[in-house]
């Protein structure tokens, strides 16, 4: 019987790219995010690659819907091996000038879809012994100028599925931290503004960025390897090992290389 993977924010990026990869993999493959056209977009790209596919609309920040789409698939499926914390959303701006709302829209999506999903897919998971990823970033290892919002968010998913991993020590239980680092994705045009608009366009080009289908195939790699940390960039890996011995170095370095963004809002 194929393996069962949830991923949340399917319908474009690294999603996307999580669902079409899993589906040349062989899994059934559960796909959630809010945009149901585009979700049945990529429901009918995975089965025309052989899978069997669920699509469920829905919107992690809220409880019902992590719920409902736990529920769900365990209704098709009758069983969870995998799931992917993808979803999640961006902001950029300094903090003086940011709305409250903004930072607390961000945590809800990034930190408390993750703690939702997770919370309802948890037996199903320990039954199977499967996975639980967490798609972060290099922001949950060092803060981020003009995106503290969304790095306390990335810092609070990485405390929590550390404790998870920990606490589930003795239960077979995989906690994988996947950070990308910068990649080609709609999530720079999608974050918000210090009043909480869409950004619109990325301050970044995105044709140099990784792409994310071979950001999908590592992540599903070190899932099949049950690797607890997963950071794809030599950039990244760079700034969390100097973060632990120069911190004070790496802070300079970061706020000069932020600054350098088009319309940096510092």
């Amino acid at each position: 019987m194929s393996k069962v993977i949830i991923i949340t924010g399917a319908s474009s990026g690294i999603g996307r790219s999580l669902a079409l990869e899993s589906a040349k993999k062989g899994y059934s493959i559960v796909i959630s995010a809010r945009g149901i056209e585009k979700l049945n977009t990529v429901e009918q790209e995975c089965a025309a690659l052989g899978a069997n596919v669920l699509a469920v609309k829905g919107d992690v920040s809220k409880e019902e819907d992590c719920k409902e789409l736990v529920a769900l698939a365990i209704a098709k499926f009758k069983k969870i091996d995998v799931l992917i914390n993808n979803a999640g959303i961006s902001m950029r701006s300094a903090l003086i000038d940011t709305d409250p709302d903004v930072i607390k829209k961000v945590m809800d999506i990034n930190f408390n879809g993750t703690l939702y999903c997770t919370k309802y897919a948890l037996p199903e998971l320990l039954k199977a012994k499967g996975s639980v990823v967490g798609i972060s970033s290099i922001a949950g290892y060092k803060g981020l100028p003009g995106r503290t919002g969304y790095s306390a968010s990335k810092f609070a998913m990485h405390g929590f599925l550390e404790a998870l991993r920990i606490e589930n020590l003795k239960k077979g239980l995989h906690v994988l931290i996947a950070c990308p680092g910068f990649t080609a994705s709609n999530i720079r045009n999608n974050a918000l503004t210090a009043k909480g608009a869409p950004q619109g366009e990325s301050p970044r080009t995105e044709q140099k960025m990784m792409q994310p289908e071979e950001v999908a195939q590592r992540i599903l790699k070190a899932v099949d390897k049950r690797k607890n940390k997963l950071v794809m960039t030599g950039n990244g890996k760079l700034t969390v090992f100097l973060n632990k011995f120069v911190p004070n170095l790496v802070d300079k370095l970061v706020y000069n290389h932020m600054s350098k963004e088009p319309d940096s809002p510092f």
